[in-house]
């Protein structure tokens, strides 16, 4: 992040907050935190407005890098965003556990609690087929994933200690400030590379062996997938808990959202299923059967009634051929079909004359006399594919107005000023 370095605001409230002056070593600072806290714990009866304000002082003061910009920026420097924040990032009863490991007055501990953070859900797409999706299917899956060290229960050492890392202070985050010119500087937040972001550290002689001070172990486990009869693409399934283990967190589950192949044949839309079927000219007006092979592979026979005219681009519907409801398999939605109607390019004279005494009289309009006709303008039909015109129409509007532009005198752009 980038900016203009802050005007100088209040950089001494802080130490006032602790009791201490501004050439406090960093353990006179931890002795007047304990002393202050202790006092104005609000297990104890203290004011937790003061415990917040302890809290983000200690915070601020024992992070060298953010002391430093409070040092010479003041507050308003660290609230802007420097530094991570100024505004008490932390909770101020984990800053106090970090002492105590708990509340040092007895009981269960503070009230609230420590609170563990949830860990992130893995999501895996799972591709199926509609052919899956009606019938129903289950698939085996082999995943790895991070599990608690068994031999040191999640601790990474042999002792089950660990120390507060020196680099963060325990925060796990560090902040690297640079200069760039006068009054520009940029600061950058990142993990600290020493703890990995945990804020702990373990001697090489205690860590554990199987481990090896990590913590997790991976570990390779297969879920069974059930997909049931119905169900949508995009649709999840979640396994709660399975995702990657981690010490003080809650496990995140793992997801598996369905993605459905596209089928060569059908088109599903909800409940329904759709499937084009082109007829020829003859069976559109004279009848047609054909077996249409359905995705539990049933033969499904598709006939017209007697003496029904089929039209182009017309839709028919059988009822509960459809997909199953999601939970209610026994209920299905329609299967539609799609009818299109294929047209000879040409007949012979002879179809002609055979077509006009089988199918209904002209209409008035074309039975015309001689002398009508004599009285008309006589045209040329010709074959026309409408997307290439329109394309072209429109190429060429385009070059017509580009040739105005190049018309005009002197250019559009010529434009002189009449007041000198």
């Amino acid at each position: 992040m980038f900016g203009r370095a802050p005007k100088k605001s209040d950089n001494t409230r802080y130490y006032e907050i602790l009791g201490v002056s501004k050439s406090a070593s960093p353990d006179d600072l931890k002795k007047a935190y304990k002393k202050a806290a202790i006092k104005n714990h609000p297990d104890k009866g203290g004011d937790p407005e003061k415990f917040k304000e302890l809290a983000q002082a200690y915070e601020v003061l024992s992070d060298p890098e953010k002391r430093e910009i409070y040092d010479q920026y003041g507050e308003d420097a660290l609230k802007e965003g420097m530094g991570g924040g100024g505004g008490g990032g932390h909770d101020p009863f984990d800053i106090f556990s970090s002492f105590f490991g708990g509340s040092p007055f007895g009981g269960g501990g503070s009230s609230r609690g420590r609170r563990q953070r949830r860990g992130e859900d893995v999501v895996h797409a799972l591709k199926v087929s509609l052919e899956d999706l009606y019938l129903g299917t289950s698939k085996k899956l082999s995943l790895s994933r991070n599990v608690l060290c068994s031999k040191c229960n999640g601790k990474g050492s042999k002792s089950g200690a660990s120390l507060k890392c020196s680099g963060c202070q325990g925060t796990g985050m560090k902040v690297s400030i640079r200069h760039l010119g006068p009054s520009m500087i940029q600061q950058m937040q990142h993990a600290c590379n020493e703890c990995k972001g945990t804020g702990e550290t373990i001697s090489d002689r205690d860590r554990c062996t199987q481990c090896k001070g990590e913590k997790v172990v991976q570990e390779k486990k297969v879920l069974e997938v059930h997909v049931e009869k119905g169900m949508q693409n995009g649709q999840k399934i979640t396994f709660p808990g399975e995702a990657d283990e981690a010490p003080e967190t809650v496990t995140g589950d793992i997801v598996f959202v369905i993605q459905q192949k596209e089928h060569p044949k059908f088109k599903r839309k909800g409940e329904d299923l759709f499937v084009e079927h082109t007829l020829s000219l003859t069976e559109a007006l004279c009848g047609f059967q054909f077996v249409l092979t359905h995705l539990d592979s049933r033969q499904l026979l598709i006939k017209s009634n007697p003496g029904e005219v089929v039209k182009p681009d017309s839709f028919k519907a059988i009822n509960d051929e459809g997909m199953p409801m999601y939970q209610r398999p026994f209920m299905k939605g329609k299967l539609y079909i799609h009818f299109n109607v294929e047209f000879p390019e040409s007949l012979s004279p002879e179809q002609v004359k055979a077509l006009e005494a089988a199918l209904p009289g002209k209409a008035s309009a074309s039975q015309l006399t001689d002398m009508e006709v004599d009285e008309c303008e006589e045209t040329t039909l010709h074959d026309v594919n409408m997307e290439e015109e329109m394309r072209r129409k429109q190429q060429q509007a385009q070059q017509e107005a580009y040739d105005e532009d190049d018309d005009m005198p002197g250019g559009a752009q010529r434009v002189q000023c009449a007041q000198q």
